[in-house]
């Protein structure tokens, strides 16, 4: 279950080595390759709205949708000084519902690996297809590759701050990674232990082509590394951009 009920409050303070001033950038680059110049971005997935903060600064129309309540509460908190702040919606992918159109949909951090069931990822493909602007719309998201989920199989990692500390073990099982959390958080003298298991689904180039191909998307272009050069193979992270179809 991808909660992130009691992660969400720490998911910051563990992701601190994420880098969203230089997805943002990648994107800005990204956009200007296209020729496009959007005033409104939805940040879909948007977790704790980082990386909606950053456009919303860097003078972007912002609107975040999530599937977790707690990660968006935190997303407010952390826009609060943003003028004008983004919109958030607590909506699921697939079930997405905008009250118009957006420029650009970006979909990041391997979130389209979170949508397990590829029956529901293509409706939320289709979703998205709906609400990006007609001929300009652009969406761009990025997914673990098969590479690193080999990677990740059967490794542990550990994140500590202070009064917080997280142990966290990947697993792989045919086309699914389950990721067991355990999060102790201590209050004066006494730890308390929470558990959360998150699961991923491990996609094909292929496969997600298919399936933007049958959501109406066309111009479908895939990179490597935050970079614009074609995938190679081997990468821990493929890009992905798709042309909403006239």
């Amino acid at each position: 279950m991808n909660s992130y009920q009691t992660l969400a409050a720490y998911y910051d303070r563990f992701t601190d080595d994420v880098g969203y001033a230089d997805w943002a950038d990648f994107f800005e680059r990204l956009f200007a390759r296209e020729g496009m110049q959007p005033k409104l971005i939805l940040d879909l997935a948007c977790g704790t709205g980082s990386l909606t903060k950053i456009l919303a600064e860097r003078g972007y129309e912002m609107i975040g949708a999530d599937a977790s309540p707690d990660m968006l509460m935190q997303a407010m908190q952390n826009t609060a000084d943003c003028a004008p702040r983004p919109l958030f919606l607590n909506q699921r992918m697939e079930a997405l519902d905008l009250y118009g159109t957006v420029d650009v949909c970006l979909c990041c951090l391997d979130s389209v690996n979170y949508v397990t069931d590829p029956q529901v990822l293509q409706q939320a493909f289709a979703r998205v297809h709906l609400f990006l602007e007609p001929k300009t719309g652009l969406f761009v998201f990025d997914i673990n590759t098969p590479e690193k989920f080999t990677r990740l199989d059967g490794n542990a990692y550990v994140r500590e701050d202070k009064d917080v500390f997280c142990v966290w073990q990947a697993a792989v099982e045919g086309d699914l990674c389950a990721y067991q959390f355990d999060i102790f958080t201590r209050t004066g003298a006494s730890w308390s232990r929470a558990q959360e298991t998150h699961e991923e689904r491990i996609y094909t180039t292929e496969a997600l082509t298919d399936m933007l191909h049958k959501a109406g998307f066309c111009e479908i272009k895939t990179y490597g590394s935050q970079s614009f050069k074609p995938v190679q193979g081997g990468e821990d992270r493929i890009y992905f951009t798709a042309r909403k179809r006239d």
